[in-house]
């Protein structure tokens, strides 16, 4: 496995890539300041499986050679496996405040893995047997993988096949003896910057009309026909200050990247589905169920942090004892609790796949997420409460370190003896960048948009309810179906 040193210099040692933002080329990803806080983020999932307090939390066996792994990079083997993965996300969520961007390739690594085997049992293909030695490639370079599934998707009316410009869905252009063209671009991608390979999938169930469109594959992620595109967030440029106190979180962040392949050629090595529209909606339902368990670990961590920073700020302030204080800080626990108890739920009631990884509970992984949805914006909201307006009002630093006006900054924003000026600056920045600043993306955002869109859950939840059960039992109840009474 690699060490965070080692994976940072990894980043260092791929090919150049074609990066831009905000108009211009970037020609040094690792150390820019926009984008290195993320890469710091990524690194905290290496660093932490070499400290030994949670080595045995970040680390366990491959299933296929038995050598130590990156849990990152593991096929969940059992029920424990899906538990230890939400309790892994909270750590890392805690350790950064902020998205660590490795979860979104666990996911995709866990539904292709399970998806091509039966792919395969249908349809006499070999893709499970060629995902197996990309992932065994995988384990042992102990890569992080960019999950890529979100298309630009244009007229949400209309199919892929029907769309006027054929770009609004990742596609295939052109089959060669030796591999296949591919066009498009997927949105949103989560770190893709930070990834030493890129693995696509198809966005959504398709037709025979869209069979160009039912495409997975992998490709180095310094491919050179790849262009990148990366994503602002709320207070963004404050990483470009000198002084890192206003950022909030200097050291930590998220990051969105549009992935554009031009034309871009990919081996049948690294093939692993190839118009099997039958197999598309199999794919997208179990990524999406992965990552919507994903989110009741990484947000519950987060939540973490912003429980911590409001009580801070509740003491900086000087009213912590208040009785509507302590009672505000309980319901943020609450209900952070309740998202990381759905997180569990959904694992322990997993079951194997076909392929021999487990799966979760769908039905439970979907309430899961929907319970994000809404509950990071109360925490939220109760953590803006107690901060206090000075949180979105208070002058720069650079105020606070003038000659002219920072003896009266440093003056009037004394609280609490017991903290510093400084200190009450820091952490009312904390708050501001998670709830509504440059963090607030992984926090806020995500937890709505993530893994897909609200409603999308709601459909899933109703699908996975068995209501046909439901009646039965109260049927059974009042008379009408008798049978089993006594």
């Amino acid at each position: 496995m690699m060490t965070a040193e080692e994976y940072i210099q990894s980043l260092r040692d791929l090919r150049p890539r074609r990066v831009y933002a905000f108009g211009e080329k970037i020609e040094d990803c690792v150390d820019h300041p926009l984008i290195r806080p993320s890469i710091n983020c990524c690194a905290m999932t290496y660093k932490l499986a070499e400290m030994p307090e949670y080595r045995e939390l970040m680390v366990t066996s491959s299933s296929f050679t038995g050598k130590p792994v990156n849990r990152f990079c593991h096929l969940h083997q059992s029920t424990a496996d899906l538990v230890n993965k939400v309790k892994m996300q909270r750590l890392c969520g805690s350790m950064t405040g902020a998205c660590f961007q490795r979860c979104v390739g666990m996911d995709a690594l866990n539904a292709v893995f399970s998806t091509t085997y039966e792919i395969d049992a249908r349809h006499g293909t070999e893709y499970h047997r060629r995902f197996v030695e990309f992932v065994k490639e995988w384990q042992e370079k102990d890569w992080t993988v960019d999950g890529a599934m979100t298309d630009p998707k244009g007229n949400r009316g209309l199919a892929p096949h029907a769309q006027k410009d054929p770009d609004m869905f990742l596609r295939v252009v052109e089959r060669r003896e030796d591999g296949i063209v591919v066009r498009g671009a997927k949105m949103h991608q989560t770190g893709a910057l930070n990834s030493h390979q890129i693995l696509v999938m198809p966005t959504q169930t398709m037709r025979a009309e869209d069979r160009d469109y039912a495409v997975a594959f992998s490709v180095p992620a310094d491919d050179p026909s790849i262009l990148y595109i990366y994503g602002r967030q709320a207070s963004d440029t404050r990483k470009l200050e000198a002084s890192k106190v206003d950022v909030g979180n200097a050291n930590y962040g998220g990051q969105e990247v549009i992935i554009i392949f031009e034309d871009t050629f990919v081996p049948y090595k690294n093939v692993y589905m190839l118009g099997e529209i039958d197999f598309t909606g199999m794919l997208v339902e179990r990524f999406a169920g992965y990552h919507r368990q994903s989110y009741g670990g990484c947000k519950v961590g987060n939540g973490d942090v912003l429980i911590g920073a409001s009580q801070t700020a509740a003491e900086c302030n000087g009213c912590a004892k208040a009785s509507h204080i302590k009672d505000k800080i309980i319901e943020m626990i609450h209900l952070n609790e309740t998202l990381f108890s759905c997180g569990i739920a959904c694992s322990c009631e997993g079951s194997p796949t076909r392929a021999g990884n487990y799966q979760i509970d769908m039905l439970l992984a979907n309430v899961c997420k929907q319970n994000v949805t809404r509950l990071p914006y109360e925490i939220a909201r109760l953590a803006q409460d107690i901060a206090g307006g000075l949180m979105v009002t208070m002058p720069s630093d650079a105020d606070f370190t003038s000659d002219e006006v920072g003896e009266w900054c440093r003056k009037l924003m004394v609280g609490d003896a017991r903290y510093s000026v400084e200190d009450r600056q820091r952490i009312l920045r904390l708050i501001e960048a998670m709830t509504i600043g440059s963090v607030a993306v992984g926090y806020l955002t995500e937890s709505m948009h993530g893994a897909g869109s609200p409603q999308a859950q709601r459909i899933m939840i109703g699908r996975q309810a068995n209501m046909e059960a439901k009646k039965a039992l109260a049927r059974r109840l009042c008379g009408i179906d008798p049978d089993g009474l006594f």
